[in-house]
């Protein structure tokens, strides 16, 4: 039947019992245990709408994951006593999408108005102020707002081009070209921290993908781990070819304070911070992870974090891996496994800094 191909749950009852149900009501009752509630009042607006009437209710299970339906029940006939009919809608992505854009609407409305209203006050501050030496200081914190609130801007800019995928450009790119590019962006801030970057990407691994959004997302990588990381120490870039799993695995990792386990699965939200006092000392829009999994996403590949507080972070990204010339992109494994310590990188060492990424052999 055509009723079997839709989205919605549709039940259809006799007044004693029921004669039929599709697909997509059958998925819904056996689902979760939950969904008994849902059931339950099917049961209830199918026997109301038996009476003649016309009936429909809201339920929500709080979860988790929570879930919203609407259960709507009608008379087959006017007057009822044939039967009735009743649809069941999922409406828990919608719901999910409400949530998200009314927590981003209220999430850059304060990341805006923080920066905004500091401008105001020392501008307001800075009129009255006859002093060179205060008025060159309240210039240099002024100057600091404005460039967080750019910072802000731009990530929201850079977010909304990859979550849409305006101008995609996939192609076979070289890893160690979209390391070096990333490295070269971070290498000032590393150099300040007195952070050493190292890395080690064979010549040969190549994935497919756009190449600018590759660059934004191993970039916003280095930048946390720089942040995050304490001075004088290494933030380690690595990369895994695996011909078997048909994927690269690019890794990122650090000797910083780590993620606490409760905020693993919360990290990749758009503006969510473990510590936001750090992170406005640090400069951070709370955008960064956000960027780097909608480009996960768009590559059909997977972004992943293992973390121990006061021990460090590896990120992991997966991304498709790609083939040069009719040949694999790499004969071997670039390393052997998840690296965490120094001397897991033999294979080449680079040097960043400044002016230079140098790609020892």
């Amino acid at each position: 039947m055509a009723v079997d191909r839709l989205e919605h749950g549709v039940v259809i009852w006799d007044g004693a019992s029921e004669i039929y149900r599709n697909q997509a009501a059958s998925t819904l009752a056996e689902a979760r245990d939950s969904h008994v509630l849902v059931a339950a009042a099917l049961e209830e607006l199918l026997a109301e709408a038996v009476s003649g009437r016309h009936v429909r209710r809201s339920v929500e299970l709080f979860g988790p994951p929570a879930e919203s339906f609407v259960v709507t029940a009608r008379p087959i006939s006017p007057g009822g006593g044939d039967g009735a009919i009743a649809v069941v809608e999922d409406r828990s992505l919608q719901r999910r999408t409400e949530t998200v854009r009314r927590d981003f609407v209220a999430n850059i409305s304060h990341e805006l108005k923080t920066p905004i209203g500091a401008l105001g006050l020392l501008a307001e501050t800075l009129r009255d102020e006859p002093d060179r030496e205060i008025i060159t200081r309240l210039a240099s914190r002024m100057i600091l707002e404005a460039d967080r609130l750019g910072r802000t801007v731009d990530d929201l800019l850079e977010l909304s081009r990859i979550e849409f995928g305006d101008e995609s450009e996939f192609a076979t790119v070289a890893v160690l070209v979209v390391v070096a590019e990333a490295a070269t962006r971070i290498s000032s801030a590393a150099e300040q921290s007195g952070i050493e970057l190292r890395i080690d990407v064979a010549e040969d691994v190549a994935v497919d993908g756009d190449q600018r959004q590759l660059v934004s997302a191993v970039f916003n990588l280095l930048d946390n781990a720089v942040k995050y990381s304490p001075v004088d120490s290494e933030v380690l870039v690595a990369a895994l070819d695996d011909p078997e799993d048909g994927v690269v695995r690019l890794y990122v990792s650090d000797h910083g304070i780590g993620v606490p386990r409760r905020d693993l699965d919360r990290i990749f939200e758009r503006f969510y911070r473990v510590d936001r006092a750090r992170s406005r000392e640090t400069g951070g829009t709370g955008l960064g992870l956000a960027i780097v999994r909608h480009v996960a996403s768009n590559h059909g590949g997977d972004i992943q974090v293992e973390s121990t507080e006061g021990v460090g972070s590896t990120f992991t990204l997966v991304l498709p891996r790609a083939e040069v010339n009719g040949a694999p992109a790499a004969d071997e494994a670039v390393v052997g496994e998840l690296p965490g310590e120094l001397e897991l990188f033999d294979t080449g060492v680079a040097e960043v800094g400044p002016d230079r990424v140098e790609v020892e052999t």
